[in-house]
């Protein structure tokens, strides 16, 4: 009843931004967990390719790089294209490619806005739009297929740095999981979300360069590992996560509820 309950054997996988950072850390939990297929997407082709073929020597099952830019629709299409080619079936999505921006409020430009907003909610959406046949082509009351948006802690509680079109989106995108949910759960594609605190990638370069300063403001004293965040991952993608329809999994260190809104120059 229980010896497979975390298992993803034999199952297919997009993790979008799969070649570094949090997107990297799912796609090798997958793998480790037995998925037969996770193609991973970035917009350079070269690191794309690496990973996959890092990831496939390091694991059981095959990484496959799609390096596609997914910030518009038309990537959008071409990378829809690409996985129904190849794939009838898509068992699991993770939609975690994003970017952000920060500036001052004075300064804050358009193109920051647009990019941020574009690849953070419009992607996420039309993307999953675009493969819900393979989805629901996977989907089964028994085994349900997967959505799962990365978020941030940033959508949930006040950072005090300056980035209003990163925070706009990922609150924007916790709310749209549970919009997505109510409607897809019918076909049997259950969506949730993950909201991540403080891990190693280039999109947090202080988590990454200052790991040691950041752990003095995380109550559980540190960064997040590739373990802390495959590890929520696998459970949304898994059995363990079926019945979980519509949350946002905080996976933080404690800060969210530890620093409920601004204060100060830090989350202190």
């Amino acid at each position: 009843m229980f010896e497979d309950l975390f298992s993803l054997r034999g199952r297919v996988a997009l993790v979008t931004g799969g070649s570094r950072g949090i997107g990297r850390m799912i796609a090798a939990g997958f793998l480790a967990q037995g998925a037969a297929k996770v193609y991973i997407t970035a917009r350079k082709a070269g690191p794309c390719e690496a990973t996959a073929k890092e990831l496939t020597a390091q694991y059981g099952g095959e990484c496959i790089a799609l390096p596609i830019d997914i910030s518009n629709l038309a990537g959008i299409q071409v990378l829809a294209g690409e996985i129904s080619k190849r794939e009838p079936r898509i068992d699991i999505l993770v939609n975690n490619a994003g970017a952000a921006w920060g500036a001052e409020f004075d300064e804050f430009p358009e193109g920051g806005w647009d990019k941020v907003m574009n690849l953070n909610v419009k992607t996420p959406f039309f993307l999953t739009k675009a493969l819900a046949g393979p989805l629901r082509a996977a989907a089964s009351a028994a085994r349900p297929a997967k959505v799962i948006n990365i978020a941030s802690i940033d959508g949930i509680f006040v950072n005090p740095m300056e980035t209003y079109s990163y925070a706009a989106s990922k609150a924007g995108l916790i709310h749209l999981t549970r919009r997505m949910a109510a409607r897809l759960i019918r076909d049997h594609v259950v969506v949730s979300a993950i909201a991540p605190g403080p891990f190693q990638s280039d999109m947090n370069r202080a988590a990454r360069d200052n790991a040691d300063e950041v752990a003095t403001r995380v109550p559980s004293g540190r960064i997040g590992s590739d373990e802390d965040m495959a590890g929520a991952a696998i459970y949304l993608a898994s059995r363990a996560g079926d019945y979980v329809v519509g949350a946002t999994i905080a996976v933080d260190g404690g800060i969210v509820y530890a620093n409920p809104g601004i204060k100060g120059e830090g989350w202190d």
